[in-house]
């Protein structure tokens, strides 16, 4: 087999690719870390449960969402349980899942960082492209996103452990 190297324009956008991601995760974690004492996953976990039903989701559907392990979810939630920030609920139809629930404080907590958090995203990405580039970033975002969820390459459930499903919905 032949290895298909970049292109010298493939790596020049590679490389700006890498740098960009890198440099704007770092931008809004010190910015949730210096405004919220927290960092940009502890903020994505609170975003996620408020925006589900009764601010409530399973663990592993919670994982899924996040693309992290339930290994370093647990420890996650381990942690803005201890804040107060959420609760963790056992699941009536499956003794072995169980819910993170959201609680008011962790609501309230989410709505003080988010408008810190919307100005970084807005001033460090949002501001530097033009309309159209918006909509490019979009399109190019949505393409390889399902690219890597559709293409028979994926890993499977097994390798990704957030692919993982368990048993039904928990209520």
């Amino acid at each position: 087999m032949t290895t298909r190297w970049l292109t010298p324009e493939e790596q020049r956008a590679w490389r700006a690719y890498v740098a960009a991601s890198l440099l704007l995760e770092d931008a809004i974690d010190r910015q949730l870390q210096q405004d919220a004492g927290m960092p940009h996953l502890y903020y994505s976990i609170l975003s996620v449960l408020s925006e589900s039903p009764e601010r409530r989701l399973r663990m592993t559907d919670l994982a899924e969402r996040l693309k992290i392990t339930r290994s370093r979810l647990t420890y996650a939630v381990t942690r803005l349980e201890k804040d107060g920030l959420l609760r963790r609920e056992a699941c009536r139809y499956d003794k072995r899942g169980s819910i993170a629930a959201l609680t008011d404080e962790g609501f309230a907590v989410l709505e003080r960082a988010a408008p810190g958090h919307v100005d970084t995203v807005r001033s460090f990405l949002f501001d530097r492209l033009s309309e159209e580039q918006v909509g490019q970033l979009e399109e190019i975002s949505a393409a390889i996103a399902q690219g890597l969820q559709e293409d028979g390459s994926r890993p499977t459930a097994d390798e990704v452990p957030w692919r993982r499903r368990s048993s039904p919905a928990c209520s």
